[in-house]
């Protein structure tokens, strides 16, 4: 059983940021050289950025379009995540591995779906002004 009156030296929040930043970064790293996916969600964020604020004609709807695209990195992040340790676990084909994978890929499906959304309706919005 844990001594709970031996706890850990604290960390200042300064090196804890940073080292959160680092691994971070690393793990954008490693999204940028494994996932396929990740790479084309992300080469189409400048041109997300573009018709946002081309399309919105107030920065909340510009901000929403494109802080869904950056919605659909972290939920591909996410789903990448998933993979990455059933994997690990096994490579061996299993009901709820799979379920797993399948989850993590209707996640990532319903945020495009809420994307799709808001652009039709930031559309629609600019045309009935």
């Amino acid at each position: 059983m844990a001594d709970l009156h031996n706890k850990p030296p604290q960390i200042s929040a300064i090196p804890r940021l940073w080292r959160a930043l680092q691994w971070s970064l690393k793990g954008l790293g490693a999204a940028l050289r494994y996932e396929q996916s990740f790479r084309i969600e992300l080469a189409g964020l400048p041109l997300i950025i573009g018709l946002a604020l081309w399309t919105g004609h107030t920065h909340w709807q510009q901000a929403l379009l494109v802080c869904g695209w950056l919605l659909l990195l972290m939920c591909e992040l996410l789903n990448s995540a998933i993979e990455a340790v059933v994997d690990r676990i096994s490579s061996e084909h299993h009901e709820l591995s799979g379920r797993a994978k399948d989850f993590g890929s209707a996640a990532v499906f319903i945020v495009m779906i809420i994307n799709l959304l808001m652009w039709v309706a930031t559309l629609l919005d600019s045309t009935s002004a």
